[in-house]
């Protein structure tokens, strides 16, 4: 996890401990099922963040005789966790809570504490996800937030960024379902506001799973890195062709590269010994990410057999 990362994961931990706690007092003096689920959803976001934390922890695991190429993927388990918790207890708890309040309908006490607590949490949220969008923007570059989402390798990312976003805009749904259930005299306007922050939370929950789920099972290199890694080694006056080209993400800064290469027919073993050597190192000099490189050749079997 990158430091701007760990930063953001951070700051919406304590961001979103500190409003959860008064959202759930606000909740208990005024009723609002609104504001209950706005509780519901600012706990599962704390608990989220710990868990961004700790995949981020596990991922750093040196490897070992059953993980020979460490626990990088742990990063992505745990993010694919995350995206079934918003689904399951913030976007289902949400809908089932606010359901319950248009069944059975309640005036809410006093909105005061409402409006103020709506108020603080917007606050909270702003500060947390502007330190969510300086990660995502360090990212981004000049890519498209699109391009940025599907090309991004570090889920912290933009799952933090997705969080507050969501969280930004559940807080604007309950303050229009605070205001209208208030103004009309009608409940059934804060049931309803509990049920759409419920809908957003299961699509930005949806789009997180399917992110994660394509990490999680395997993604290799952007096509501008795979472009420049075929460049340093097609440049080399020593290879011929590249006849297998194939990279596998483990984690954000852990990649599998493997190739088949093709040398020049004069060239002996030894030296394309030398060559494959040279080719690591350029390869890891420009892109240190790539921690694993397997270069395989018929032509340095060929020729190990060919030389007495």
């Amino acid at each position: 996890m990158k430091s701007e990362s760990r930063t953001a994961v951070i700051a919406a931990i304590v961001g979103n401990l500190a409003i959860a706690a008064i959202k759930f007092v606000a909740a208990a003096f005024t009723g609002s099922s609104a504001m209950l689920s706005e509780a519901i959803h600012s706990l599962v976001d704390t608990g989220n963040g710990g868990l961004l934390l700790l995949g981020a922890h596990r991922s750093r695991k040196p490897p070992d005789a059953t993980h020979p190429f460490g626990y990088s993927t742990e990063i992505y388990f745990w993010s694919l966790v995350v995206a079934i918790l918003i689904f399951a207890l913030g976007g289902g708890m949400s809908v089932y809570e606010g359901v319950l309040h248009l069944m059975n309908p309640h005036h809410m006490g006093n909105p005061t504490w409402n409006y103020v607590v709506l108020g603080l949490a917007l606050i909270f949220e702003s500060a947390s996800c502007y330190f969510a969008f300086k990660a995502f923007r360090t990212e981004k570059g000049k890519q498209t937030v699109v391009q940025t989402i599907r090309g991004s390798k570090d889920p912290t990312t933009f799952t933090v960024l997705f969080e507050d976003t969501a969280a930004l805009l559940g807080l604007l749904v309950a303050l229009v379902g605070v205001f209208l259930a208030h103004q009309f005299n009608q409940p059934h306007f804060d049931g309803l506001a509990s049920i759409v922050i419920g809908l957003i939370l299961g699509v930005v929950a949806s789009v997180l799973a399917y992110e994660s789920r394509s990490l999680l099972i395997g993604e290799g290199v952007s096509p501008e890195v795979m472009a420049s890694i075929r460049e340093i080694v097609t440049s080399d006056p020593a290879v011929s062709d590249i006849k297998q080209f194939l990279t596998l993400h483990f984690g954000p800064a852990d990649v599998l590269l493997t190739m088949n290469l093709r040398f020049q027919k004069e060239f002996t073993a030894s030296e394309v010994a030398e060559v494959i050597v040279r080719l690591e190192e350029k390869i890891r000099s420009r892109f240190p990410e790539i921690n694993h490189i397997f270069i395989e050749t018929e032509s340095l079997r060929q020729l190990s057999e060919a030389q007495p």
